[in-house]
Formats: structure tokens, C-alpha cells, sequence
């Protein structure tokens, strides 16, 4: 018999580190209700805007953009993410088709790429009298080359959206006035006109110059699958980087805008007084998103019920009375008391319905408690609710409580308990669920006196097959390098907190042929070896590790692991997170000796080996789900440094975020091009695509470049990644899958 218990909360999942090369692409498609007053535009270059130039408009918080557009003589890949109503962000690759990437004997006739991250932050929103007002850049972690920055006002009249600003650089080229900014500094009267090369924040550029206007109109047809815009380019094509000067008849901008659907849009354009353009915008809401219906999950077990005079729910699962007016289930023959029911069936009806693989099954009091792994859905409320079913179909009504202790590769999580009776009122609309949530208690993982109905036995293996797809973007030997493999994944538990698993690939077909140019580095080539390893051999051993978990003591858990690691390092290192129940924050760190892997991937070393890792601390902001998570140590190629990792994580799960290194090397000769890792990513729950239940990520990372300094261990398991179960922000938000 225990006392009762209070729910509690718990901290939210950080951000997840890039562990994706960038270019692994995936298209999330998504339908969401559209209305034609609240849906901004793309430009050209990606972002919410007119043509060429952006608008103070900003995209629906949640949604992610790619945009192609063809404007002779450039043509613009564009990624672009709203993680935050205030906040946009951009990743670009920009073709120039009439420049050569470089010298033939290392390009041949490959046309030059050019890589660029945007960002762009809201001042004020539009009120009655006042526009609103957005202050932003281009090109700001890459060459420099398209590098911009701009003030711009908005103002809607009817259907009409005016907008007016000043551009800096690339936008604002023809210099229509001196510089405002004049009275600060003299400094802000010239425009450095070297381009960086190096992948640096241009901020020696920032708001430098004189600026053109910037502006335009755009117009909401009567028809919602139109619109029209008319633009002031305040680029006169003069002054183009690389030389690459352009005719302009004149600086007025027309397009058109046509929404074919409610994820495409085709834009249509005249520009420059002398080029026909064209581009596509595929759009989805990653915070509305509406999953596709789980049409090859099993459907959740359906319960009796009959009208029965009970009382409201007891305050704790170890005691219970009635009032009346309440429903009840139906007491069948097939209920039985605990110590009659067939634990093994439950066990299995478990594991195919509900996706937990069960340990244990206890019973302490009128609670039943079931220790195990969700192996199935991503959403636990959905695995508990099924579990809660399950459980009524088959125990009489000595059980009041339901408790499932949620287990992760060995290590005790969180403990979240259902009340019986309200569960069965909920499914029976009895009660609203912000009235059942009341019922529902979460509490972290202690020691307690249980009888033991049932422990299941350990499954040594299990394994599978799969396809993988894996791309590398924007070099000089191609612009896409691609590979197609099969992989072959397998694990054998030796127990519950100790196994060895591994992944064999096997290259199917590529184009890596092309693959020849080595970055230059001054650092220990840990990273730019990429294409050796890419190359040298068809049949792989990514991974093989021996990984053990313990649970060191209350929110304190501890990971060991040995083998080869990832598929260019091998090693042994360890792991300890601190993360207590219910707060927003954890700490953690992590040592690893490592040595570099022969080129083949088999059991091969060569002769570099480093002690690397970083403590790093996680926290929940509170402020629009932004968790930030801060990394300090020693990096692979054995410099010291920090990274910053920040990320929007919406309500089903998605995610948004950015990150940036810094080391001892940075900004240093001996880094070379790009002076600091950064990039942006996007992680998208494979639930939120496919017609099954899954638990797997897609990480989508957009880095500039991949180079030596910086570079972090891309490890198979991290801690706090298996410690997710303790985000109960994610179980709230989503406590309606619990009737479903």
C-alpha cells in the first residue's frame, strides 16, 4: 500500500547533434488546412518574400520549405525553416551555370556552387497603424559572395500587401542614397569588396555601404490559387561576384504565383526587363501536421461496458470508492483475479498491440505494474492507453491502477499510472480528457515492495534488413554524389543492460566514381578523408559495439561501450547523465579514446588515435519549446572548444534547430575553409510519414562545409537521447492518443 501521489513533470528532449552528412534527403508531406489571408510567398532565394528581394512577412511558425528557382544565370536550391513565429532561417545552394567551378584539371566542366545560410528576425508585428518590421541577412555562413542585409516594412490594405525597405550588398548594388548609418562611424560609408572565401560570418560587411531601396506589392487575387507580385530590385547587376555582371532594362520585377495544392506552389516571373523565371515551392506545417492514417497497426483491443452506479476515483491506486452516475466495464467471465491470469498471453497481447516488450509484470496492491520497453510508438500515451485495455479485458476489478514503468535499452525511466476507472469513463465520453489528465500520475522509477506475477524471458537476437540512401552535395567532382546500399543490422542481449550489435552495407550502386577531390585541411585529416571512405570498399562494417547501461543511482544514469563506434573511428569510451525527474535541465559528459579506422571499414586501424569528449549541460527554456544545449572539450582532431546547440521542438515532436563550433583553431591558418562548424537541421518523427507506428527519426542536416575542426564522435547511443521517456511535455501534449 503506498500514499498518494502527486503528478509531476518532467524536462524535455534536447536538440539532436547533427549525425547526418548533409544532403540525406526526405520529403515530409503534409496536408494542413490552408487560409489564403495567413500564407505567405517564397522568393527566389528562398524565404518568405516578392522575387528577389524579402517582404517583413513571416511563414506560419512550423513550416519548412524547399525551394527551386531559375533566374539566368543562377539557379537556387533553398531550404527554409520557421521554427519560431519571429524567427526564419535558410540553407542555399546557388549553381552559377556560366562560371566554372574551378580549374578543369580538378572540376572539368562543372559549373560553380555556392553555399549560403540566411536569417531573419521580426522587430514588431503589423498593428492598425504601424507595419510591420523585420531586420535580416543573406549569405551569412558562407563565401560572402550573395552576402545582404535589409530593413523592410510590410503593410496589408485590403489585398494588397505593401512592402518597403533598404538592402545592403548584394540587394541593394545600385546605392540609391548614403548610407544612414553614417553618423555612427565613418567606417559604414565603404563596403569591403573581398569576398571572405573562408565560410565566415561576414559581420565586418553588416549594414556597410550605400543601400538601395527595396520594396514592391504583391496582390491576393479573388482566386485563391493566385496571386500577383510586382517588385523595386534594388540591384542594378552592375557589381555581380565573380565578375558575373548582368543587363537590367529596367529594376522592376513581375511574377505570378500559382498554388496548385496545398503543398506546391509554381512561381512565374519576369525579371530584369530581360529574363523569363521560373520556381517551385514545396511547403508543408511540421507543427499541424497530420499523421496518415496507421493502417497497418493493429487496432487497439475494444472494452465491454455497462451502466452501473460508482463513485469518483480514489486519490491514490491503492484505494478505491464510487459515486454514482459513472460507467463501469462489464465483468465477463473472461476477468480473472491476477493470480489466475494467463501472464504470458497479456505479455505477447502487449508486445503485438500496445509495442511494449514486457520484463516484468508486478502487482503491488490494487496497482499493476508493467516493467518494458516501448518498442512501437512514438507517442507513449498511445502504447499506455492500449496497455490500459489490454489489462481490462483481461483482470478483474481488484486492479484499479495501471502502471507502466517505462524501460530504455536496460535503464529505468519514468513510471506513468492510469486510473482504471476514469480510463474506461474517458473511452466511454463520460469524461473530457483535461478532466482524465487529472488521473494520470507520472513519477520517476524507485525501488518499492512488488509481487512478481511475471518476468519474461530475455530475447538473445533480433536483427533485419534495409535500404539506406546516402548523398553528398555541392563539391567540385559533382554536384551530387550519391550511394544506394543495403544494410544488415543485428543484436545479441547477453542481459537487459549489456549486448553487442552491429550494421554490415553493402553498396548497391553509386556515382563515387566520381568522387576524387580531397578538401585541404592543416588539421588531422578526422573528417575530410570522407571520400577514401566512401570509396575504397563495396561491403562495410559501419558499426560493431559491445554497449552496457546501469543506473547509477535516483536520475543518475551511466552508459560504457567498446568496438568500432561509427564507420571512421573505433574505440571505448563512457558516458553520465545527470537528469533529474521532474526539472528542465540535465548535465552530462562523456571520454572516449578512439583510433582512426582503415578506409575499408572492416577490422582494420590506422594510426591516429585521440582522447575526445565534452560535458555538456541541456535546458528547457520554457520559451517556445527552445532547448538549448551547451557542449564544452576536446574535439576528434584534438582541438578545445564549444558547441552551441539550439532547437524548437513543436508538439508532435518535430523538430528545428542550429549549431555552431568553436575551437582554438578557428579563425586560425591551421583550420582552413569555413573557420567554424555550423549548420541547421531538421528531425522529423518517421511517425508523422508512414501509414505504421514507428519510434525513428529522420535527421536532415544542411552544413556549409565538413571539415576537420570541430568535428565530434557520431556515437550509436547517446544518454540522453535514451532517457526520453522522461518528456512528459511530449506526453501531455499528445495524452489525446491515449483513447485511440
Amino acid at each position: 500500500m503506498r500514499a498518494p501521489r502527486m503528478p509531476r513533470l518532467a524536462m524535455r528532449r534536447t536538440a539532436l547533434h547533427g549525425c547526418c552528412r548533409a544532403g540525406f534527403a526526405l520529403w515530409a508531406g503534409g496536408a494542413t488546412a490552408l487560409h489564403a489571408q495567413e500564407v505567405y510567398t517564397q522568393s527566389d532565394f528562398g524565404g518568405v518574400g516578392l522575387l528577389q528581394t524579402p517582404t517583413a512577412r513571416m511563414a506560419r511558425e512550423g513550416e519548412f520549405s524547399f525551394v527551386l528557382s531559375r533566374t539566368t544565370p543562377y539557379t537556387n536550391y533553398n531550404v527554409s525553416m520557421q521554427p519560431l513565429p519571429w524567427l526564419e532561417a535558410s540553407f542555399r545552394y546557388t549553381n552559377v551555370s556560366n562560371r566554372l567551378y574551378g580549374p578543369r584539371s580538378l572540376s572539368g566542366s562543372q559549373t560553380y556552387k555556392d553555399k549560403s545560410i540566411d536569417a531573419k528576425v521580426r522587430i514588431w508585428e503589423e498593428s492598425r497603424w504601424l507595419p510591420a518590421v523585420v531586420v535580416g541577412a543573406r549569405d551569412i555562413g558562407g563565401t560572402g559572395l550573395f552576402s545582404s542585409e535589409y530593413v523592410v516594412t510590410s503593410k496589408r490594405a485590403g489585398p494588397f500587401d505593401f512592402s518597403l525597405g533598404l538592402a545592403w550588398g548584394y540587394m541593394g548594388a545600385r546605392g540609391d542614397i548614403a548610407n544612414p548609418l553614417n553618423f555612427i562611424s565613418d567606417r559604414f560609408e565603404t563596403r569591403p569588396t573581398s569576398s571572405t572565401g573562408t565560410g565566415n560570418f561576414s559581420t565586418n560587411k553588416f549594414f556597410r555601404g550605400r543601400p538601395g531601396f527595396i520594396g514592391g506589392i504583391e496582390y491576393r487575387s479573388p482566386w485563391q490559387w493566385l496571386l500577383l507580385k510586382a517588385e523595386l530590385d534594388g540591384n542594378d547587376y552592375k557589381h555581380q561576384p565573380q565578375k558575373n555582371n548582368q543587363p537590367q532594362r529596367w529594376p522592376v520585377n513581375l511574377g505570378a504565383v500559382f498554388r496548385l495544392n496545398r503543398n506546391v506552389d509554381l512561381t512565374l516571373g519576369y525579371e530584369r526587363g530581360e529574363v523569363a523565371t521560373a520556381a517551385i515551392n514545396l511547403h508543408t506545417n511540421l507543427a499541424t501536421h497530420v499523421d496518415p492514417p496507421k493502417t497497418y497497426d493493429p487496432k487497439p483491443e475494444t472494452v465491454a461496458f455497462e451502466s452501473t452506479p460508482v463513485v469518483a476515483p480514489p486519490a491514490s491506486p491503492d484505494s478505491a470508492s464510487q459515486a454514482p452516475g459513472d460507467a463501469v466495464p462489464a465483468d465477463p467471465a473472461t476477468r480473472s483475479a491476477p493470480e489466475q491470469v494467463d501472464w504470458p498471453e497479456v505479455a505477447t497481447a502487449l508486445r503485438d498491440n500496445a509495442g511494449i516488450n514486457v520484463s516484468s509484470i508486478g502487482r503491488r496492491g490494487s496497482e499493476l505494474v508493467i516493467h518494458g520497453q516501448q518498442d512501437r510508438f512514438f507517442y507513449s500515451a498511445e502504447g499506455v492507453g492500449r496497455a490500459t485495455r489490454i489489462i481490462d479485458n483481461r483482470v478483474d476489478r481488484s486492479i484499479d491502477w495501471l502502471t507502466v514503468a517505462s524501460e530504455r535499452n536496460g535503464l529505468k525511466t519514468v513510471e506513468t499510472s492510469v486510473h482504471r476507472p476514469r480510463f474506461l469513463e474517458l473511452l466511454d465520453h463520460r469524461i473530457d480528457l483535461p478532466t482524465f489528465r487529472r488521473s494520470i500520475e507520472q513519477d520517476p522509477v524507485t525501488a518499492r515492495e512488488e509481487e512478481v506475477l511475471y518476468r519474461a524471458p530475455l530475447k538473445r537476437f533480433s536483427g533485419g534488413f534495409s535500404l539506406g540512401y546516402q548523398q553528398n552535395l555541392g563539391g567540385p567532382d559533382a554536384f551530387v554524389l550519391y550511394q544506394v546500399y543495403g544494410a544488415a543490422s543485428g543484436t545479441f542481449n547477453f542481459t537487459r543492460n549489456l549486448w553487442l550489435d552491429g550494421v554490415v552495407s553493402l553498396n548497391l550502386f553509386n556515382n563515387y566514381d566520381k568522387f576524387k577531390y580531397d578538401a585541404p585541411s592543416n588539421l588531422p585529416r578526422v573528417r575530410t578523408n570522407l571520400r577514401q571512405y566512401l570509396t575504397s570498399s563495396d561491403l562495410t562494417l559501419p558499426n560493431f559495439q559491445l554497449t552496457g547501461t546501469h543506473r547509477l543511482g535516483q536520475d543518475l544514469y551511466g552508459m560504457a561501450y567498446a568496438g568500432m563506434l561509427e564507420s571512421m573511428y573505433g574505440g571505448a569510451g563512457g558516458e553520465v547523465l545527470y537528469r533529474p525527474f521532474g526539472e528542465r535541465w540535465a548535465v552530462g559528459a562523456d571520454v572516449n579514446w578512439v583510433k582512426q579506422r582503415g578506409f575499408d571499414q572492416d577490422f582494420s586501424f590506422r594510426r591516429y588515435h585521440v582522447i575526445t569528449g565534452q560535458a555538456t549541460g541541456y535546458l528547457d527554456t520554457g520559451f517556445h519549446n527552445v532547448t538549448l544545449a551547451v557542449s564544452v572539450g576536446r574535439y576528434l582532431a584534438g582541438d578545445w572548444g564549444t558547441t552551441i546547440d539550439v532547437s524548437r521542438e513543436f508538439a508532435n515532436g518535430a523538430r528545428m534547430g542550429a549549431y555552431a563550433t568553436v575551437t582554438n583553431k578557428s579563425g586560425s591558418s591551421g583550420y582552413g575553409e569555413g573557420s567554424f562548424d555550423k549548420g541547421i537541421y531538421v528531425s522529423i518523427p518517421f511517425d508523422m510519414l508512414l501509414p505504421h507506428s514507428s519510434r525513428s527519426r529522420a535527421t536532415l542536416l544542411w552544413q556549409p562545409l565538413i571539415r576537420d575542426g570541430g568535428a565530434r564522435l557520431n556515437k550509436r547511443y547517446t544518454l540522453y537521447t535514451l532517457t526520453n521517456d522522461l518528456d512528459s511535455d511530449l506526453f501531455d501534449k499528445n495524452l489525446g492518443k491515449i483513447s485511440e
